[in-house]
């Protein structure tokens, strides 16, 4: 009698593990998915604070501001270069970023102040346009989260 496996065991084995992994596809989807939810909601979270810094700096007279200005930066790449402090008599800079953040489900090869869409002071929630300064930053992803809201509206 010979050692081994018929052809009918060797394809039953096969069907079985197509069908377990048929199933941890999905899940293991889902788990890359949150994944990338929970960076976007960390990246937009240390944007905001930054920018929240920034125009707090800005009313308390660290950031000199031209006449009419809002007080919040001209760019995303500004809170990671840094401001003069206006009150320092050193000069020294105000950083309040160390880097800008990719937004996770942006295409790749894109610098991470340009993953993300910018907001203007001026222009309002449900129409956001670029303008003179960033107030906000939202996703340009297309789709809903996993708890149904669109990503930019996150």
């Amino acid at each position: 009698m010979k050692n081994g496996f018929t052809i009918v065991e060797l394809l039953v084995t096969i069907v079985i593990v197509s069908i377990l992994a048929t199933a941890a596809v999905p899940m293991a989807e889902l788990g890359i998915r949150r994944s990338k939810e929970q960076e976007l909601r960390l990246g937009l979270l240390q944007i905001r604070e930054a920018l929240d810094a920034y125009k707090q700096a800005s009313n308390q007279g660290h950031i000199q501001v031209k006449s009419g200005s809002s007080g919040f930066p001209p760019s995303l790449d500004a809170l990671v270069e840094g401001v003069d402090d206006a009150k320092n008599p050193a000069g020294a800079k105000i950083f309040f970023l160390r880097r800008v953040p990719r937004d996770p489900f942006a295409a790749k090869g894109l610098p991470p102040a340009a993953t993300w869409g910018k907001r203007s002071y001026a222009s309002t929630a449900q129409a956001p346009k670029e303008g003179s300064d960033v107030y906000d930053v939202y996703s340009m992803a297309s789709g809903h989260g996993v708890n149904g809201i669109l990503y930019r509206e996150w």
